[in-house]
């Protein structure tokens, strides 16, 4: 809808200066003119030359910008916030400081900070009002510091003012000063982050500033980061050898700074040493066809430690990565978790070989009953009903992981090497071995990914509750080998963890499971 009120505007002002126009041809027609009417011409001619200097839309968007209700000018403001929003404020800024050279302000703004610090040191109650007053000059001394131009090869013989003038290193050396400056003013209300920040800007500008070294190093000494520290002190000395501040604090941090660094070392070791067997998991999977998948490593974006501590049981990671036994050797062992969903329990074998048999290990676990004996080794088998021969062992078939698109409950399949090794170094940390800020981290991005997941499941699907029917199950032959089930190419295997279901044959478990969860195949042995 058009605004009559602008329009309105705009025609005043075209009449405007076609009034002035007006004039300014009847002051021409007057012939001989004096001084004062040369002048008003010239103005009049400057005024119309002005006003029709606008380009396209840019008359309209200012009376626009004026017209606006909340449009301030910024004469009526009563904030820096105010000015800010007029789009006037380096304007006024100028006029504040009309006449003035940024250099001269620089110098004038550091003179203004660094006696309100001396005031600081001196005084005797220590009123830290002083040094927040000396922060403020320095910043203004270093913004103006940034309007310099630095002064080009030849340009000495023209330079045309009494202000002190630099080239473009002496410039940076006075800028590295003034960040300093606000560095040294931090340490005094010990904004031991500003600090760091402040001492590394400065050491941009110059390298060469030892005071700069010092004070990062002092910061990093006050936030506990030890190996920066050295570092920093290392610079430093780099420079001036002999700095009695820069020695005598590197001999205060020396040992702290040796374990730092020692224990960097182990953790790079660890590291390699993880990534390295990663590799050997990914290259040994991919040759075999043997399917890796994930779940989300967390349950809801939001903390709720009741939700996570239920998810973590559903689909725990045990933190264990198959393994090859022996270099050289095709032989590899699996963490494997056994499931007993009728007496809700479980057992966790750490290593269960690929070419071991499912009955042998199960014959272990479960051993048959002898003649005389009537009672299982199981404490809560109280119906004596886990011996080997009586058992259905399952895995799910996890078909949605081959989706673009999953629930954010079910499996998704690892694709590449990189996503295994994220993967597998995000689950550790969320277990806290990386500390619990790393922990942290990685939860807060384990969230922001769930969220992601769940909106896209919701624009396929409408809503989190379209889920999708219970994966159904492949039942296992006791006979095959681990490395037979891993094979199949309806196996995944999350978390690095292999899981089968067991169940006693007879149980009333059973039969609800089956019933959820389709058998749509029995895996047996290959006939030779």
């Amino acid at each position: 809808m058009p605004d009559y009120h602008i329009d309105e505007k705009v025609d005043q002002y075209n009449d405007l200066l076609s009034n002035m126009s007006a004039m300014k041809d009847t002051i021409d027609a007057e012939g001989p003119r004096d001084k004062t009417d040369e002048l008003l011409a010239n103005a009049i001619d400057l005024a119309i030359q002005q006003g029709r200097g606008w380009g396209p839309g840019e008359k309209e968007a200012y009376l626009e910008k004026i017209l606006d209700d909340d449009f301030i000018p910024p004469l009526f403001a009563t904030s820096v916030e105010e000015v800010e929003k007029s789009g006037l404020q380096e304007a006024f800024t100028s006029l504040i400081y009309d006449g003035e050279t940024p250099t001269r302000l620089m110098l004038s703004f550091r003179r203004k900070g660094n006696d309100a610090f001396q005031n600081g040191k001196r005084n005797q109650v220590k009123n830290m009002s002083y040094f927040r007053t000396a922060l403020n000059h320095y910043y203004e001394a270093f913004a103006w510091a940034l309007k310099i131009e630095p002064l080009q090869e030849g340009d000495y013989a023209v330079a045309d003012t009494d202000d002190p003038t630099y080239n473009e290193q002496e410039l940076n050396q006075e800028r590295s000063k003034i960040c300093g400056n606000i560095a040294l003013t931090h340490m005094q209300l010990k904004n031991w982050g500003f600090v760091r920040d402040e001492s590394k800007k400065a050491l941009q500008y110059d390298d060469q500033n030892v005071k700069a070294w010092y004070r990062l190093a002092k910061a990093y000494q006050q936030l506990q980061e030890w190996e920066a520290a050295g570092d920093a002190l290392e610079q430093g000395l780099a420079v001036e050898p002999e700095n009695p501040d820069l020695l005598k604090l590197q001999q205060l941090l020396a040992e702290r700074i040796r374990k730092a660094r020692k224990q960097r070392q182990q953790r790079e070791r660890a590291r390699a040493e993880r990534v390295s067997k990663v590799k050997a998991v990914w290259k040994h999977a991919s040759t075999n066809k043997i399917a890796l998948g994930k779940v989300p490593l967390v349950s809801s974006v939001e903390e709720d430690e009741e939700e996570e501590s239920r998810w973590h049981q559903h689909m725990p990671h045990s933190g264990h990565l198959p393994k090859q036994l022996q270099a050289g050797v095709d032989e590899w062992v699996w963490p494997c978790l056994f499931l007993y969903p009728s007496h809700q329990h479980s057992d966790f074998i750490a290593q269960f070989g690929e070419g071991e048999m499912l009955a042998m290990r199960l014959a272990e676990v479960f051993p048959e009953l002898e003649d005389d004996e009537t009672e299982t080794a199981m404490p809560w088998d109280h119906n004596n009903e886990f011996t080997c021969s009586q058992l259905a062992i399952y895995f799910e078939v996890h078909q949605t992981a081959r989706d673009d698109v999953i629930h954010p409950e079910h499996v998704q399949l690892l694709k590449t090497q990189g996503d295994t090794m994220r993967f597998y170094e995000a689950s550790r940390a969320l277990k806290g071995d990386e500390g619990d800020d790393i922990a942290a981290v990685v939860t807060a991005v384990a969230r922001k990914q769930l969220h992601e997941q769940r909106q896209a499941w919701k624009k396929k699907h409408g809503s989190l509750w379209a889920v999708p029917p219970p994966n159904p199950v492949v039942r296992v032959h006791p006979a095959l080998t681990l490395g037979d089930i891993l094979r199949d190419e309806r196996m995944v295997v999350p978390n690095f963890l292999v899981t089968l279901y067991i169940f006693p044959e007879q149980h009333p478990a059973h039969d609800a499971f089956i019933k959820e969860h389709p058998c749509v195949a029995v895996l047996q042995p290959k006939v030779e």
